[in-house]
């Protein structure tokens, strides 16, 4: 490529964790190579677990699945998901979501991507610290203007309904983004302060997008429910209340590589989304899709859910535990996701600076996710500033207990090898 062509593009920066995988492979990371820890991966582990439905080994294609699947995705996907948030999150209430209000697409970042180009003139709201590919989604589209809101490590992140009121009122926010669970903090906005969130958004007319990827890892639910949450329990009116909500089979069903994600909302915004999808991407696998409705019904999601919360309870645990004997402190403990947050400020130096700690650890086949990357900065605006983040570190307990329990002992090593 001449010089003169490459100057056309612009340098696009690499998320977090391709970013870290990047540098690794470098150094002779491979995903098969057991000698790697990869406590930087953002997938859970996706072989079998105790009790957890079978996993599917094959798909069938139909010969209709030759074409092109419909931009919305397929109907009967649609409907099954439609049927699953009815029974896990509104039984009993009059108002019910039907096909018309889910839209399919090829993976979490398009299903994103779709409700980004469909945003008007507005001021979008997200949180700092929040999950690092928002940042290029933030910076792409240019229809609507960033609005950082801050959160605090020293009141654990949280955020009442009566902020946000005062954020859409105060900074005239049209909609807020953020995940929930919350990549990287762990951080869960559930029961009655959702209830507030949802409230504030259909009184004051802010939409919500929630990146609820993670609504199957939570660790604080209360005894006898379903330890999963979505703001989809507290909807009045599906087609009037302004929430929308993304989810999909890479972490709840542990089926990153399947690339199946949804949109949930009012069918306005499903219409809307949809069209984005027929210039952005044209629609999702069709053979894959047909292949997830099974996924879908009650009873494997109730056992799959169970599977994890009992495997990844334990591996929390196991890794805050590690974690603390080293010296690394966590601003609250991870009520939800597979990630714990942890301040390395306390640790000798190299390893007291993410970036520092990070690089330290690939030299032991160690990779984690320097918290710099999580302080989301679209368009760079911040860029000669320190972060606010750079003493922070994300770990992931997504891989197995025995690579925890590697990574842990190699960790341990570095940091007496740092204090000498």
């Amino acid at each position: 490529m001449s010089e003169e062509y490459a100057q056309s593009f612009r340098q696009v920066p690499r998320t977090g964790v391709i970013f870290v995988t990047t540098e690794a492979t470098r150094l002779g990371f491979s995903p098969k190579n057991p000698d790697w820890c990869n406590l930087g991966q953002g997938q859970p582990e996706t072989g079998a677990l105790p009790g957890a439905p079978e996993r599917l080994a094959a798909v069938a294609i139909d010969p209709d699945d030759q074409e092109y699947a419909p931009v919305a995705g397929l109907m009967e996907l649609r409907e099954a998901i439609a049927t699953l948030y009815n029974r896990l999150y509104r039984k009993g209430l009059p108002s019910q979501y039907t096909a018309e209000n889910v839209c399919v697409s090829g993976g979490g970042r398009v299903a994103l991507t779709r409700a980004a180009a469909a945003l008007g003139n507005i001021n979008l709201g997200h949180f700092l610290p929040d999950y690092t590919a928002y940042e290029e989604l933030l910076d792409v589209f240019k229809a609507f203007t960033p609005i950082p809101i801050l959160l605090e490590g020293e009141r654990g992140y949280a955020f009442s309904p009566e902020q946000l009121r005062r954020e859409i009122q105060g900074r005239g926010l049209g909609a807020l983004l953020f995940s929930n669970p919350c990549n990287p903090t762990g951080k869960v906005i559930g029961g009655q302060e959702l209830h507030g969130y949802v409230q504030a958004s259909r009184e004051l007319d802010c939409a919500l997008l929630i990146d609820e990827f993670y609504s199957h890892y939570v660790w604080n639910a209360p005894p006898g429910r379903l330890p999963v949450e979505s703001a989809a329990r507290y909807v009045e009116d599906v087609n009037r209340d302004p929430v929308v909500l993304f989810d999909g089979l890479t972490k709840n069903w542990r089926y990153p590589g399947w690339r199946i994600a949804w949109t949930v909302g009012p069918k306005q915004v499903i219409d809307a989304v949809s069209s984005a999808g027929s210039f952005l991407d044209g629609g999702g696998n069709k053979p894959v899709q047909r292949a997830a409705v099974p996924l879908l019904a009650e009873d494997v999601v109730v056992a799959e859910t169970q599977a994890i919360h009992a495997a990844f309870r334990d591996k929390r645990d196991r890794l805050l535990a590690g974690l603390s004997r080293l010296g690394v402190t966590a601003d609250r403990v991870p009520d939800g996701t597979f990630y714990v947050w942890g301040n390395v400020s306390q640790l000798p130096p190299p390893l007291d600076d993410g970036m520092g700690f990070f690089r330290a650890a690939l030299e032991q086949k160690v990779i984690v996710v320097p918290g710099e990357f999580f302080d989301v900065n679209p368009g760079k605006r911040r860029s000669k500033r320190a972060s606010r983040f750079r003493h922070y570190v994300r770990f992931s307990f997504g891989p197995s207990m025995a690579t925890l329990e590697l990574a842990l002992g190699r960790l341990e090593k570095l940091v007496k090898q740092a204090a000498r």
